[in-house]
């Protein structure tokens, strides 16, 4: 299975300067406006970036003079190192800078240590502004595009299907998911009947939540009971989901609880209940992605479910890289050390340290990790 190994970022917003190992499940912990979402955002915008949709990306975010770290920064740049499964890590390099209204891709390199030359890296990609460069699978050297190439897009979104290592980075890259706090107004795609489809995600919206579930009791009944028996563990008075056709095609979805006789359907669910549903879904699905970002999970959330949450999580990051921002010291409470990654300000700019990195051992003797947090003995805080 290929991972992300180690991101680094120069010169985005407050992370100016910022080296961070990448690890099976990432939870940001600190302070509003100290960084936690930017590392969300740049995940987002190399995803973009990877799927050729860098130049409305940052359009989106108005444009890069407006990402760049203020008064400090002239340029953005990202490196991003991936394990393979058969062979030596793929490491990737991406620089950015201003040219009038718009943005030069100044740098931008795909390389891998090969043994056939161990002093000089195996380059896949070696683009310098307007020269692009790209080694063939049939021959060592690098050649010129033979195609109409976009100097607003990346060169590895644009390198063709049959150069295979750098076509597995950009589907990994592409492929980041991100799920923010889930929309449970009345009338939103969550509380209404869905389309019968072979989904495997419920959707950032929840808009495939029905066929999700309803999907995966079908096709994998011990994952759909799991879901159904934390659930049960969450909600001692549950029992099942039931999912009623609504018209042709068309599926509702009903929560069955002991204490009624009918079945509760989807609009008449809490807020609380409905999300944690959605993230249970989620988590459990057998196809997410290669990166899953989250952010504030524990919202509507009662703080007994997160401990029920966390071991969703840590489960998860079995079958995805899970990066997730909060401001919960109550999950902060069912993690390890290992799994917190503390975001600071150092004079306006961003620090992230992993919390086994910062000699918690003896406060752990006699604090949970949340109180050692509240008592401000590994930063974070406000």
């Amino acid at each position: 299975m290929s991972r992300f190994q180690h991101i680094g970022i120069e010169g985005y917003r407050r992370l100016y300067n910022v080296q961070v190992e990448m690890r099976p499940l990432t939870v940001m912990i600190g302070a509003n406006g100290v960084g936690k979402t930017s590392l969300l955002e740049i995940f987002l915008l190399l995803a973009a970036s990877a799927r050729m949709h860098l130049e409305s990306k940052i359009s989106e975010l108005s444009g890069l003079s407006e990402i760049m770290t203020r008064d400090t920064a002239d340029s953005i740049a990202f490196s991003l190192s991936m394990s393979l499964p058969d062979g030596p890590p793929l490491n990737y390099y991406l620089k950015l800078v201003p040219k009038g209204q718009f943005y030069e891709i100044a740098v931008e390199t795909l390389t891998q240590q090969r043994d056939v030359n161990p002093s000089q890296p195996f380059k896949h990609i070696d683009s310098r502004g307007s020269d692009v460069k790209y080694s063939t699978p049939q021959q060592y050297g690098l050649i010129r595009p033979n195609w109409e190439h976009n100097p607003y897009e990346t060169s590895l979104s644009q390198v063709p299907k049959m150069y295979q290592e750098p076509e597995n980075f950009r589907k990994q890259l592409a492929s980041c998911t991100f799920y923010g706090a889930l929309n449970v107004a009345p009338k939103s795609p969550v509380r209404l009947p869905q389309s019968m489809r072979p989904a495997t995600l419920p959707g950032a919206n929840g808009e495939d939540l029905v066929s999700c579930l309803y999907y995966l009791r079908e096709t994998d009944p011990e994952r759909f009971e799991i879901v159904e028996d934390t659930l049960l563990a969450a909600f001692p008075d549950f029992e099942r989901l039931g999912f009623p056709p609504v018209a042709a095609g068309t599926l509702a979805m009903t929560w069955k609880d002991k204490n009624f006789s009918r079945p509760l359907y989807m609009h008449q669910l809490s807020e609380g209940t409905l999300r944690f549903l959605w993230l249970v879904t989620l988590l459990q699905s057998p196809d997410l992605t290669t990166v899953t970002l989250i952010d504030e999970p524990e919202v509507s959330l009662h703080p007994e479910l997160l401990q029920l949450l966390a071991d969703l999580m840590r489960e998860a990051s079995k079958r995805t890289q899970l990066i997730v921002a909060t401001h919960s010291d109550r999950l902060i409470r069912f993690l390890q050390p290992k799994e917190v990654l503390v975001c600071d300000a150092e004079d306006g700019l961003t620090t992230m340290n992993w919390a086994d990195s910062l000699d918690l051992e003896k406060w752990l003797e006699d604090y949970s990790l949340d109180q050692v947090w509240t008592m401000n003995l590994m930063g974070g805080r406000p």
